[in-house]
């Protein structure tokens, strides 16, 4: 019996999820200073900072959808990675590439 899948109702194997939701809340600022390349992530059920831990280090994918078609996709993708925690409730700070759109927030 294999212990790292999961079992549905009906006996069959259900495949395990290696990825966690998360959504762009901000970029990392101050008062007067933005850092464009810094984003403040939500990720999905992480709700303090022992929790963060985890994830630091782990890579980040924004995906969003363009207009015109390149490689047969209209998808595409702009890599990160978490640096680690951003306050007391679970937020983290990530490390993209580029610059996240404008328009990416919420």
């Amino acid at each position: 019996e294999n212990k790292k899948s999961k079992h549905s109702a009906t006996g069959k194997i259900q495949p395990v999820r290696l990825y966690v939701k998360g959504a762009f809340v901000a970029q990392r600022r101050g008062r007067k200073l933005i850092h464009p390349r810094q984003a403040v992530l939500k990720l999905q059920n992480v709700n303090s900072r022992t929790e963060t831990p985890f994830y630091a280090g782990k890579r980040v994918a924004y995906i969003y959808k363009a207009k015109t078609t390149k490689n047969n996709t209209r998808f595409r993708v702009r890599w990160g990675k978490i640096m680690g925690a951003h306050g007391n409730t679970g937020l983290v700070r990530a490390n993209f590439r580029k610059n996240l759109p404008p328009k990416a927030p919420g």
